[in-house]
């Protein structure tokens, strides 16, 4: 890409990053650029797996789906000729797993899982998580509450914060 292309491509994603349902029309009055050069873009950015997927952030506390979610620490022995890639590519893959970090600090990756129960999760842990060669230890957090999912605030405090003015 081009200089120009590449900072209209940096522009175009700090806009889809806040709001993935917005239009190559409004992106481009936001960015005083043709419409078909944002759509273009777009489809550049979707085709070279710089735009992986499109999300929808959802509060599932607002729901009445039973679930939990956990962040697991693991501490992992890295693989000859392979680092951490293979050990973290043998976690990704279980259905339960919804996220894998390289992390640094105390703790080598990072996991989040999701089950319908905290036994459930425990159970990942347990019989396929902890059991891998590679996994030397693991300590889990359970996630009680979401105030604040990528930049979003989930739930706004609604109080009327205006000052009542007499005469």
């Amino acid at each position: 890409m081009a200089n120009k292309d590449h900072s209209l491509a940096h522009d175009v994603l700090e806009i889809l990053v806040k709001d993935s349902k917005i239009t190559a029309e409004e992106i481009g009055i936001m960015l005083d650029a043709p419409v078909e050069d944002i759509k273009n873009c777009i489809k550049e950015l979707e085709n070279n797996g710089t735009i992986v997927k499109y999300n929808t952030l959802i509060n599932w506390d607002k729901t009445d789906r039973e679930y939990v979610e956990a962040l697991i620490e693991v501490k992992v022995t890295p693989q000859r000729d392979q680092g951490f890639d293979a050990i973290a590519e043998r976690i990704y893959k279980f259905d339960e797993v919804t996220s894998v970090y390289l992390m640094s600090g105390d703790y080598d990756i990072c996991v989040t899982v999701e089950g319908k129960t905290m036994r459930e999760v425990a159970l990942f842990v347990a019989q396929k998580l902890s059991t891998l060669d590679s996994v030397l230890s693991t300590a889990t957090h359970f996630i009680l509450k979401k105030y604040k999912v990528e930049g979003i605030v989930l739930e706004k405090d609604e109080k009327d914060r205006r000052q009542a003015i007499t005469l």
